[in-house]
């Protein structure tokens, strides 16, 4: 097989490895009332088994660091895939509520390590082709989510509990992810990148934890979008539940076509740019979303973020790639240990502001925190993703190391 047909193979694989990761996360998340209903949880109880879930992935995002570094981001897929896969099959069959933040905890745990291998490997994909990919990428990760998502909703209408559609969602998955195993491009770091004892490990640039802080405001802008636009076009502005229920997907189309935009737009204008204008265009939109005197204005707003904020996450993870240089797994699971935060605690915050204030206050605070997106893309060093440099009309050279 020559090289070309081989990296062909392991872009279509990442890609489905990101499509397959949120098609199986969304159709968990769209059967929780399923899930209550089994188990006749309480709020908290459901808040409780969200959290296991998050925080197993932040705990696995952590670890993820000295797994690739030592055996590449292509054998950890092999295994990790079809682990997550199975992982759904813990929370299909928790017999109890303690074994259902158990099963929460380990498949969250596998979610990370999948995310955080994955980002690697399309990082890494970059470099070798040299041209950007994380934007497909990432395209591959929403347009599985919308499947999921409607894959669950479809289930539901059928008639099916949690578990069968939870178990059935796991064995169909296990296909795509049984036919990525052996795909993936090698990227194990010559045996000199590898800490050869128990030395200090050379540290990351501090332009990893910038980027981090970026994907951090991106996520809170997504998570709080997805738990609390609804509520504000319902309660806020008078919107049917109908009308209420088609902003989170009108945001989610917007990121999907954003993202099948993101790598063109960012070799004809570079990272750098790109990012500040979706800080600016999501703060734009989230004042026309808090100020809007009608629904549709209101969803319009929505759209705007989305297709702004949806080009932060895959560009700061390929940004964070190319800065750690011989460590790029390591600044990839740093930054999106710190990004993913962002997405646990932005919802939180959102109510709380809510509770003492109001839901309108709440989202009101988002427009500096996208103003904060543009601020810190601006003060990013020139790291050029690859591509940007022949479309520029200069000769391609390695990114600088910061």
């Amino acid at each position: 097989m020559t090289p070309e047909a081989r990296l062909a193979r392991a872009r279509n694989a990442t890609m489905t490895t990101f499509g397959l990761v949120g098609a199986i996360s969304a159709v968990w998340v769209v059967r929780i009332p399923a899930l209550r209903d089994k188990f006749g949880l309480t709020e908290l109880q459901v808040g409780l088994e969200v959290l296991a879930w998050g925080l197993g992935a932040l705990i696995a995002m952590q670890a993820a660091t000295r797994l690739l570094t030592r055996h590449g981001s292509h054998r950890v897929l092999c295994l990790a895939v079809p682990a997550s896969v199975a992982g759904l099959l813990l929370l299909a069959f928790a017999p109890a509520f303690p074994f259902l933040v158990a099963g929460g905890l380990v498949f969250g745990g596998l979610f990370g390590l999948v995310d955080v291998a994955a980002n690697a490997q399309a990082s890494h994909l970059e470099r070798v082709g040299g041209r950007p990919l994380m934007g497909r990428m990432h395209a591959g990760w929403s347009l599985g989510a919308v499947i999921g998502g409607l894959a669950g909703a479809g289930l539901a209408a059928a008639g099916l509990g949690f578990t069968t559609s939870v178990a059935a969602t796991a064995v169909v998955a296990l296909v795509p992810a049984a036919w990525v195993m052996f795909r993936f491009l090698p990227d194990t770091p010559p045996p000199a990148a590898v800490p050869a004892g128990p030395g200090r490990r050379p540290r990351l640039p501090r332009v990893v934890l910038l980027l981090g802080a970026l994907m951090f405001c991106a996520f809170l802008a997504e998570g709080a979008v997805a738990d609390w636009s609804g509520l504000h076009l319902h309660d806020g502005l008078g919107a049917s539940e109908a009308v209420a229920a088609l902003g989170y997907p009108a945001f989610e189309l917007a990121m999907l076509i954003g993202r099948l935009w993101c790598d063109r737009v960012t070799r004809r204008c570079g990272a750098r740019t790109l990012l500040t204008g979706a800080g600016l265009a999501g703060a734009a939109g989230f004042a026309v979303f808090v100020t809007a005197p009608t629904p549709p204005l209101a969803v319009a707003g929505l759209v705007l973020v989305g297709a702004a904020v949806c080009v932060v996450v895959p560009l700061t993870f390929s940004l964070a790639g190319l800065a750690g240089g011989e460590r790029s797994a390591a600044a990839i699971a740093r930054a999106g240990m710190l990004g993913y935060c962002g997405l646990l605690l932005g919802p939180v915050a959102i109510g709380l502001v809510a509770d003492h204030a109001s839901l309108h206050a709440a989202f009101l605070l988002l427009v500096p925190v996208c103003l904060a997106v543009a601020a810190g893309a601006w003060a990013l060093p020139d790291l050029r993703v690859p591509g940007h440099a022949e479309a520029a009309g200069t000769p391609a050279e390695p990114a600088p190391h910061p």
